[in-house]
C-alpha cells in the first residue's frame, strides 16, 4: 500500500510518500520520496498574524505540485497537516479552502498536542532499551513538541511556542523558557536515571550529518554544545559556505541547537538519538492505523 503525508510547517512544507508492507506480523514503512519546499511561513505570521497573498500563492502552487506527484506515484490515501504558523494565521481557513478548491486536498490545522502525538506515532522508544526513559524533542520554526516515554508507557506530550523562527525574531520571552524548564523538571522528576533524548527535525538531522556518526549512534550533549558555539561564531553567509547549507537551514540551525541543549539539560539527558523521523512519518503511520481500523481489507500488501 502506498501512502502520502503533507506537513506544512513554519519553515518548510514536506511531502512524504511511503510504501507500507506487512512482513510476518511486522509493519514496515519504506520511504519512496521526500520533497521539501522552504515556504518560511513563520517569518510573516509571527509578525503580522496572517499569510500574505504572495505566500498564499506559494502554498497553493506547492500543494498543486504535490498533487501531481501523488497522482504520478498513484497514492490513494493522504493525510495533510499544518502546524504552528497556520495555527497562528488569522486567514488560515481561507487558505485551507482555497487549497481544497484548487487541488482537492484537505489540510487539517493540528494543535501542538496533536503534533506531539503524531510524532510519537513513530514509536521509536518502544524498540529501545526498556530500562531507559526517553524524551522525544521535535524542534520546529514555531514550536517545540516534547513527548516523554518511561517505564514502558507514555507519560506526557506537550507543546511550547518556542521555535527557531520565533527565536530569530526575538519573540520568545524569558517567562516562556522558564515555563518549559519548570514543566520538564516537574514532569520528568523521578525518571532521571538513564534519560535519553530522541531528536527529530531538519536541524538535528543536519547536525547528525555534520558529525559523520554512523546511523544508530547517539550524539552527546557536549557535542551539541560544541556545534552551537562553533556555528554561532559564523554569520549565516559563512555557515552557508563553510558547511554547504541552504540559507533556510543556516539561519535556523543555531537557535534550534539552543532549544535541544536547554531541553536536554533540564531533563538530565546526556545523549540524543537521531532516527531521522518527523511529523510526516508519524502522519503516515497514523493514517495506516486509521485505514486498518476502518477496513481490514485495506491492509498493506504482505511481503
Amino acid at each position: 500500500m502506498r501512502l502520502g503525508a503533507i506537513d506544512i510547517g513554519s519553515n518548510a512544507a514536506r511531502l512524504l510518500i511511503s510504501d507500507v508492507t506487512e512482513n510476518n506480523g511486522r509493519t514496515e514503512f519504506n520511504k519512496v520520496n521526500l520533497v521539501r519546499v522552504p515556504l518560511r511561513l513563520g517569518f510573516e505570521v509571527f509578525d503580522q498574524k496572517e499569510i500574505s497573498p504572495r505566500k498564499t500563492r506559494m502554498i497553493v502552487n506547492t500543494i498543486k505540485a504535490y498533487r501531481c506527484l501523488l497522482d504520478a506515484y498513484e497514492v490513494k490515501y493522504l493525510k495533510a497537516a499544518a502546524t504552528s504558523a497556520m495555527r497562528d494565521a488569522v486567514n488560515a481557513q481561507y487558505i485551507i479552502d482555497h487549497v481544497r478548491e484548487e487541488t482537492g486536498i484537505q489540510i487539517e490545522v493540528i494543535s501542538g498536542g496533536e503534533e506531539a502525538a503524531f510524532i510519537y506515532e513513530n514509536h521509536i522508544a518502544e524498540n529501545l532499551d526498556k530500562s531507559n526513559s526517553y524524551l522525544y524533542i521535535d524542534v520546529g520554526g514555531g514550536s517545540t513538541e516534547l513527548t516523554f516515554f518511561a517505564e514502558n508507557k507514555l507519560i506526557f506530550k506537550e507543546s511550547f511556542n518556542i521555535g527557531t523562527i520565533r527565536l530569530l525574531k526575538n519573540q520568545v520571552k524569558e517567562e516562556q523558557w522558564l515555563l518549559m524548564k519548570e514543566y520538564i523538571k516537574r514532569e520528568t522528576k523521578g525518571h532521571y536515571n538513564d534519560m535519553v533524548a530522541i531528536g527529530s527535525g531538519g536541524n538535528i538531522n543536519k547536525v547528525f550529518s555534520l558529525s559523520k556518526r554512523k546511523d544508530g549512534k547517539s550524539l552527546p550533549l557536549d557535542l551539541l554544545k560544541d556545534y552551537h558555539k562553533e556555528l554561532g561564531s559564523f554569520s549565516v553567509e559563512e555557515r552557508m559556505r563553510a558547511y554547504k547549507m541552504r540559507e533556510d537551514r543556516a539561519d535556523v540551525i543555531v537557535p534550534a541547537l539552543l532549544i535541544y541543549i536547554n531541553v536536554m539539560r533540564w531533563a538530565n539527558a546526556n545523549e540524543i538519538f537521531v532516527p531521522k523521523i518527523g511529523l510526516a512519518d508519524g502522519l503516515i503511520q497514523n493514517l495506516y492505523e486509521e485505514l486498518k481500523k476502518k477496513d481490514p481489507s485495506l491492509l498493506a500488501d504482505r511481503a
